[in-house]
């Protein structure tokens, strides 16, 4: 039914289902014109990935379950991560408090203002990809924090004597993060200084608080963003989508030398790192035009009857 399905359409290959974090709107293109049950399994293995990245992704979709213990050991049993440091933080950051509607489910949900929180598969991979820059003691930046559950995951995974910060551009999730992390009983993290949550432009990282062990961006950068790669530590890890139309999760190494070297991990579709007035001036300027359209029909309607 898949493989019909995906002929269908034209599609030679699916691609990885992948949302973003904060920005994390984001929409496979391809699969625009398929019914609703064939989305959710349009995954295909990465080519060039780690070794925990092999195993197929086809079954990322079912991890999906009524509870977050469930949820997490879903995502375990499919391959998602390995470092039990990451199955601790996210048993111990429940998603609920992040995620008000469908929270255990394998897929991204809206949090508000255009914007979604990342399916838990996406952030179960990008934690293990940054997995060894996560160490306690170590510090790391999310980029589109969106409603902190990321941020917490890290905070957790760096410890006490570690820092976490996040970085939301929409001023309303600054707050809401803020309280959803009190919610979940994680208060500790904000009181001790083990974990900010911060408004700003991500695109221009959080120097004052760099440099950077780890550093998750949610969000695609039409070209990598030189401010974050200058606030990455040497030794450190920066996870990013880059690219337009055609995007790359992008995984960037500085060494010890300064170089820095990129390498492709996957072929993906994240909507784009932008501002918040710019992104919500376009969403009004939709909205204005559908309401024009709608008075118009309106009219002409009325002027038949």
């Amino acid at each position: 039914a898949i493989t019909s399905g995906l002929q269908a359409s034209g599609m030679s290959a699916p691609k990885i289902l992948c949302f973003a974090l904060s920005p994390s709107s984001a929409y496979l293109r391809p699969s625009q014109g398929l019914g609703p049950k064939i989305r959710p399994l349009l995954l295909r293995p990465p080519r060039r990935l780690p070794v925990h990245f092999c195993k197929p992704l086809v079954m990322a979709w079912a991890c999906f379950s009524g509870s977050n213990e469930g949820l997490v050991a879903n995502l375990k049993g499919e391959g998602m991560f390995q470092d039990p440091r990451i199955e601790t933080a996210m048993l111990g950051v429940d998603r609920k408090n992040y995620a008000k509607e469908n929270p255990y489910q394998n897929s991204p949900q809206l949090i508000g203002y255009s914007v979604t929180i990342s399916a838990p598969h996406m952030h179960a991979m990008c934690l293990q990809v940054l997995a060894n820059h996560l160490k306690p003691g170590m510090r790391a930046l999310d980029v589109g924090s969106g409603t902190g559950y990321l941020t917490a995951c890290m905070a957790v995974m760096v410890g006490a004597s570690g820092m976490a910060v996040g970085i939301e551009h929409v001023p309303q999730l600054v707050k809401e993060s803020i309280d959803n992390v009190k919610e979940d009983g994680k208060g500790n993290l904000l009181d001790s200084g083990n974990m900010k949550i911060v408004e700003g432009d991500g695109r221009q990282g959080y120097a004052s608080a760099g440099p950077y062990d780890a550093i998750h961006v949610g969000a695609a950068a039409p070209t990598l963003p030189e401010a974050l790669v200058q606030q990455l530590k040497p030794g450190g890890r920066l996870v990013i989508p880059v690219g337009t139309d055609s995007q790359q999760l992008m995984q960037i190494d500085k060494l010890a030398d300064g170089q820095v070297i990129q390498k492709s991990l996957a072929e993906v579709v994240f909507v784009p790192l932008s501002e918040f007035v710019a992104r919500h001036c376009g969403a009004t300027v939709v909205c204005l035009c559908w309401w024009v359209a709608a008075w118009c029909l309106k009219q002409f309607l009325w002027q038949l009857i």
